[in-house]
C-alpha cells in the first residue's frame, strides 16, 4: 500500500518507496503560507511534487529516516497547541497521525510537535517499521504498528485504557466528533477535539462540525469561515479558531510560548481580510 497525502492546495500526491509517484491536479490556486514561505505564487502539480521531494529529502518523510523532532514551524499550529498543552499540564496525552506510522497516543510535547509540525492531510499510510520503533522510544503508542491505520475514535478508546482523561484528537469529519463527544460522556473524559483539513466541507457538514470541536482550522475553507463564531482566532489567512472556552484556554496558553510579539485585542470575529485568503476558497 502506497503512502496518500492531500497537501499545498489540497493536491493528491502519492508517495511509494520514498519516491513520489502521483501528483493530481491542485484544488485550490494560492496558499498565503506556501507564497510566503517558497514563493509559490500559482500551486501547479511540479510544485507540489517539489515541494513533496523536499519534505522527503529535508526531514525523511514516508521514510525510515524521519526525524521526529523538529521546531516549531508556525506559532499557533495543531501540533504546537497540544504541544504547549501538554507542557503546562492541560493535557494528559494526545492522539494524532503521523506517516508511516497512522494513529498515534503521546503524552511526548516534542513528539507530538515533530511528527505533526509538517504533516498536511494524511489520507492512508503503511507501517515503516524502524520508524515505529523510534516512536514507541520516545513515548509513543502506535494504534496498530502492523497496518499503521488512521482512527482517531480508536485512538481515544485506547488513550482511555491506559488511564488517560485529558485528551486532545485531531479529527476532519463530523461523523468522527460527534462519535468522539458520546464516548466524552460515556467514560467521563475531557476531550479537546481539534477539527483539522477541512478544505472543501460541505456547508451542513461544517454547521454540524463546528458544534463537537473545541479548535478549527480554517484551511481554505469557505464554509468553515462563513459560519465560524470563534471565541478566539489566531492568524488572519489560513486561521486557527478557538470555538470553546476550553479551545480558547489553550490557544491563549500557547501565547504564552509563542516568541514573537503579539497583540491582544478586542473585536468581531471572525476577521479575515479578502487579499490574504487562499484561492479560491472551497
Amino acid at each position: 500500500m502506497p503512502h496518500k497525502m492531500e497537501m499545498v492546495g489540497k493536491t493528491k500526491v502519492t508517495v511509494k518507496d520514498g519516491k513520489v509517484v502521483d501528483v493530481s491536479n491542485p484544488v485550490i490556486n494560492w496558499c498565503p503560507i506556501f507564497d510566503k514561505m517558497r514563493g509559490i505564487k500559482k500551486i501547479t502539480p511540479e510544485d507540489v511534487r517539489k515541494n513533496m521531494e523536499f519534505r522527503i529529502e529535508d526531514f525523511g518523510m514516508f521514510t525510515d529516516k524521519r526525524q521526529l523532532e523538529m521546531e516549531v514551524f508556525v506559532g499557533f499550529g495543531a501540533s504546537e497547541i497540544m504541544m504547549t498543552g501538554l507542557r503546562r499540564g492541560m493535557l494528559d496525552t494526545t492522539v494524532t497521525v503521523c506517516d508511516g506510522a497512522g494513529t498515534v497516543i503521546t503524552s511526548n510535547p516534542k513528539l507530538v510537535q515533530g511528527m505533526g509540525a509538517r504533516i498536511s492531510g494524511l489520507v492512508e499510510t503503511e507501517p515503516i517499521e524502524g520508524l515505529i520503533k523510534r516512536i514507541q522510544a520516545s513515548d509513543g503508542v502506535v494504534l496498530d504498528p502492523s497496518t499503521a491505520k488512521i482512527d482517531p475514535i480508536e485512538g481515544v478508546k485506547k488513550a482511555y485504557e491506559l488511564g488517560y482523561k485529558k485528551i486532545a484528537v485531531t479529527i476532519t469529519g463530523a461523523d468522527e466528533a460527534k462519535k468522539l463527544r458520546e464516548i466524552e460522556s460515556e467514560h467521563g473524559l475531557e476531550l479537546t477535539i481539534v477539527g483539522v483539513h477541512v478544505t472543501g466541507i460541505e456547508r451542513e457538514k461544517a454547521l454540524e462540525l463546528i458544534n463537537y470541536l473545541d479548535i478549527v482550522t480554517g484551511c481554505a475553507s469557505k464554509n468553515i469561515r462563513d459560519v465560524i463564531r470563534p471565541l478566539i482566532q489566531v492568524g488572519t489567512a489560513v486561521p486557527l479558531f478557538g470555538i470553546t472556552q476550553r479551545g480558547k484556554e489553550i490557544m491563549l496558553e500557547r501565547a504564552k510560548e509563542v516568541e514573537k510579539p503579539i497583540l491582544v485585542n478586542t473585536t468581531e470575529l471572525p476577521d479575515l481580510p479578502e487579499e490574504k485568503q487562499p484561492r479560491e476558497l472551497i
